[in-house]
């Protein structure tokens, strides 16, 4: 499979295709070019950790984003066995945009559920592009009190950049629909581990992701608008968004200093997309320690009555 490079991963991909290349030679003819293919292999890892040692603000988003990282339904499969899909909000319709259910997580039942954004053309479309509708809040906010009726945990990933914006939606409640999911992550007696797993945006993000126990990926980003969005706001234009992402500090850095983020889940060289079941592997290990062994079980109103106040010194 051809991997998909982005922008400031033009000179890894160089290297990349020149590997390539010399290793099609090597199977047509009698020439052994081992030694250079190696060299230009450590060349290329040396180079892909140097870039991802420095990446900035905007470059994270990039990677947030990018098409083949894991989705939710990625997680739900690696993670959950005996997943049991669970359908529709019992008021209106059903919403693809989010996938929840009942399965075991190492033998033990919960319930799981996040925002999925689609692998493809196909896949997006049908998932809305991960933008859910009233109607998906609320099927979310109904298997959380399903979870709290029979004592389950509750685990979310999260990946969407914000709320369908549509006006259907907000003729239907949408705003009232994402403050009551939140409303309900914060008052359910179950443990709620939310992992922010590529793209967190706004209010649609935090439906999910008000949790006892909040998990981000190391290339995750988390943030109240889109940089795109803030430019536009502030500026009036698209030509701001690097500026914006930097102001913005919706990496997993500035949130774990800004307490809004419990922990850091590592991910492999060159991001999730590069690396899908060693991605898994990580989360899996920290949904388990938040769980079933985090301290915060039982806190979650209280804890966020303190989020984001360490660095302003409150």
């Amino acid at each position: 499979m051809i991997r998909h490079f982005l922008d400031f991963e033009r000179p890894i991909a160089e290297l990349e295709s020149k590997i390539e290349e010399l290793r099609h030679l090597s199977t047509t003819g009698e020439i052994n070019i081992a030694d250079e293919v190696g060299r230009l292999e450590n060349t290329a890892n040396r180079l892909l950790r140097q870039v991802y040692a420095r990446l900035t603000p905007w470059q994270k988003v990039q990677v947030a984003r990018h098409p083949e990282r894991p989705h939710c339904l990625d997680y739900l499969g690696g993670l959950i066995t005996e997943f049991v899909p669970l359908a529709g909000d019992r008021a209106f319709a059903e919403d693809t945009a989010v996938i929840g259910g009942i399965g075991r997580f190492r033998g033990r039942s919960v319930v799981a559920l996040g925002t999925e954004k689609g692998a493809d053309t196909e896949a997006r479309l049908r998932h809305n592009f991960g933008m859910a509708k009233p109607e998906g809040y609320r099927k979310a906010r109904r298997l959380m009190r399903l979870a709290e009726r029979f004592g389950l945990p509750v685990l979310t990933f999260v990946d969407t950049n914000g709320a369908f914006p549509g006006i259907d939606a907000e003729a239907r409640g949408q705003a009232e629909a994402i403050a009551r999911a939140i409303e309900t992550c914060l008052d359910i007696k179950v443990p709620l581990v939310a992992s922010v797993i590529g793209e967190g945006g706004s209010g649609g993000a935090i439906a999910l992701a008000a949790g006892n126990t909040v998990l981000m990926l190391e290339h995750a980003i988390y943030s109240v608008i889109t940089p795109e969005g803030c430019s536009a706001i502030l500026w009036r234009d698209g030509e701001h968004t690097q500026e914006a992402a930097e102001a913005l500090r919706l990496t997993a850095q500035d949130l774990l200093r800004l307490g809004v983020v419990d922990r850091i889940v590592p991910e492999p060289l060159g991001g999730g997309a590069s690396g899908r079941r060693s991605t898994r592997l990580c989360v899996h290990c920290s949904a388990w320690r938040g769980a079933f062994c985090g301290p915060n079980a039982g806190k979650n109103s209280s804890r966020w009555g303190s989020a984001g106040s360490k660095e302003l010194g409150h």
